[in-house]
């Protein structure tokens, strides 16, 4: 009776003293439960000490977060001996956690001469025990044929079953497959299933393709309002090929209402971010004053940019500035 009233190592009731008090009675729940709050508040270094001290028991848990910490650097000098050693220890007891760390030792050279094939052992045993990072992991070797023979339909098999655990990248390769018939017959609606599932995710990339797919009619019913809706989630995150798109769709009227100095500002974020098209079209609309006040000398300096990375318009028309003498060599200067 007594036996059932005291609190167990696990109990959040008791106090850290109590925990304290377990753990260095060497109970490993209470260890666990120690590096788990110290880990939360940011006392990397005590964390560490208490992972240290259930791993040193055998616990796989214990043993595959001390070696991200080693990983990481949280709390301890990174050590690739040490990040070896106790994913190998967690990997070697089944956990599958750390398998998939070995794989990562095995396919960077971690710890270990670099061996692909080993990589992907470790993978397999964590993928086949349902650890999504090990089945992104399996299914890019077979993609790529690193560490064993390519087998593109063997990939979409593994990026498939992590997409379907929400891996946001294996959701991105797996809707690419479809989108290009890579491993799998090509399927335009399936693909923008998956990009779809990344996009309300909030992924840039993802919300970008979608409204690729909405305005081509891509895999699902044209809709230009729709496709102005997802590139600007996307531009709102920096994403430079969204910034392009949507400013192209203000400055026609493409799906929104027409608002060149609107166009005008998606573009200057784009060709800030180094992208060509964008620095095109920014120069050209400064030379016309379209939207933006005439700057011949701001217009070089993004035709010239976008000439640099090899837009043809960009290049035929700086050509015909010099030739025909259109700029002074003062702008020139200043545009450099």
């Amino acid at each position: 009776e007594v036996a059932a009233k005291q609190k167990s190592s696990g109990d959040k009731d008791l106090s850290i003293d109590e925990r304290i008090k377990a753990a260095e009675n060497g109970d490993v729940g209470a260890q666990l439960n120690l590096a788990l709050m110290y880990g939360l508040r940011n006392d990397n270094v005590t964390a560490a000490k208490w992972y240290r001290k259930a791993a040193e028991q055998g616990d796989a848990s214990a043993q595959t977060m001390l070696a991200w910490m080693y990983v990481k650097g949280w709390g301890v000098a990174k050590n690739e001996i040490e990040i070896e050693k106790w994913f190998r220890k967690g990997a070697e007891q089944g956990y599958a956690a750390a398998q998939y760390g070995l794989g990562y030792c095995y396919k960077d050279g971690i710890g270990v001469e670099q061996n692909k094939s080993e990589a992907i052992k470790w993978y397999r045993k964590a993928a086949e025990q349902g650890f999504a990072n090990a089945q992104y992991q399996l299914g890019n070797g077979y993609f790529d044929g690193e560490g064993i023979t390519q087998d593109k339909a063997e990939a979409v098999r593994w990026f498939r079953k992590a997409a379907e655990q929400g891996h946001i990248e294996a959701q991105s390769k797996l809707a690419s497959c479809y989108f290009s018939g890579s491993g799998v017959t090509k399927d335009y609606v399936e693909s923008v299933k998956w990009y779809q599932k990344m996009a309300e995710k909030g992924n840039a990339e993802a919300q970008y393709m979608v409204g690729l797919s909405y305005y081509g009619g891509i895999g699902t019913a044209k809709d230009h309002s729709r496709a102005a809706t997802w590139f600007r989630k996307a531009a709102e995150q920096e994403y430079s090929e969204a910034q392009y798109d949507l400013g192209r769709m203000y400055f026609y009227g493409t799906g929104v209402a027409r608002d060149e100095v609107t166009a005008i500002r998606w573009f200057r974020k784009a060709a800030e971010q180094g992208n060509a098209k964008a620095q095109y079209i920014l120069g050209v609309s400064l030379v016309n004053g379209q939207g933006v006040e005439q700057d011949e000398v701001e217009a070089l300096k993004w035709i010239r940019k976008a000439a640099e990375q090899g837009i043809s318009e960009a290049q035929y028309v700086l050509g015909a500035c010099y030739q025909n003498g259109i700029v002074a060599d003062k702008n020139i200067t200043e545009a450099v």
